[in-house]
């Protein structure tokens, strides 16, 4: 299971029991938008190699409102 939790600044992500940062610029580069333009789905991409993407995905902009 993977939780991505999302701020101004990057996202703090547990995958398979591992806690780790992924930082907005990092964010930015792996997927060539600026941060807020990026979406839930997008980070979750790079973070598992095959995700089960449901639900509509969500702009980081709308996410930390």
């Amino acid at each position: 299971m993977t939780v991505l939790s999302f701020d101004e600044q990057g996202v703090d992500v547990v995958y398979d029991g591992t806690d780790f940062r992924l930082e907005k610029a990092l964010i930015e580069d792996a997927i060539g938008k600026s941060y807020p333009d990026v979406t839930d789905h997008e980070v979750r991409q790079i973070v598992e190699p095959d995700p089960s993407l449901s639900g509509e995905p969500r702009r980081i902009s709308e996410i930390v409102e």
